[in-house]
């Protein structure tokens, strides 16, 4: 059954979404795009076209959608995430999770997750792999043997989560991050680009470095 889908962020993300449903399509014919809803009514107003389809209303207008539909939330960043999930109250609206044709769940058995997940090309899922929701796995993001992610997670192009290791909510991973196995990284931690997580991470802090750090701009 092909189900109507829309996309909820037009910036480079949202982009990236929609071309993943284009390649979805292309093996399986599942989704009909209807375009994107968008906040940013200065640079992206009703009606403003990229090359994937047109901006259609914002988040108020997705609220009174009168039809079932289908939406991915296209942000990078997870507090932004949970804050536009939590400001969506349209019964009408569920949350699928997007897999890439080019993702590896190497044990689709011994694997779960909720729901509005985006696995992004190449990235690979070991065995007993467990997933909350709205996480964002972005290109070569590979989690290992063991892995639970609770939700609002943001991995960037090519972190790599080592086995058994427990993540919570709200955190963020830079490019090529990596985390050393069985350690614990709870809520609003941010893990710099490529930094080398090797102790278990305090709540609300950033980590830089190879060996991570925990640092502070101020």
């Amino acid at each position: 059954m092909i189900k109507d889908i829309a996309i909820l962020g037009a910036g480079g993300f949202g982009r990236e979404i929609a071309s993943l449903l284009k390649r979805i399509n292309q093996q399986q014919q599942c989704w009909n795009f209807i375009g994107f809803f968008d906040d940013d009514v200065i640079n992206k107003p009703i009606g403003h076209r990229n090359e994937y389809g047109e901006v259609i209303g914002n988040l108020d207008a997705l609220n009174v959608y009168s039809k079932p539909l289908s939406v991915v939330l296209a942000m990078g960043k997870p507090h932004l995430l949970k804050s536009a999930y939590e400001r969506i109250s349209n019964s009408l609206i569920d949350f699928p999770n997007i897999v890439a044709p080019e993702a590896s769940i190497l044990d689709v058995d011994n694997f779960s997750m909720g729901k509005g997940n985006i696995l992004c090309s190449f990235s690979s899922m070991s065995c007993n792999v467990r997933l909350g929701d709205f996480n964002v796995f972005n290109n070569r993001v590979s989690l290992g043997h063991d892995v639970s992610v609770g939700s609002f997670n943001s991995f960037m192009t090519a972190s790599r989560i080592s086995g058994a290791t427990k993540i919570g909510t709200l955190n963020f991973f830079g490019v090529s991050a990596v985390v050393l196995p069985g350690l614990s990284v709870g809520v609003g931690v941010t893990i710099g680009a490529n930094s080398v997580l090797m102790r278990n991470a305090k709540d609300g802090t950033l980590y830089i470095g190879n060996p991570a750090k925990k640092f502070d701009f101020k």
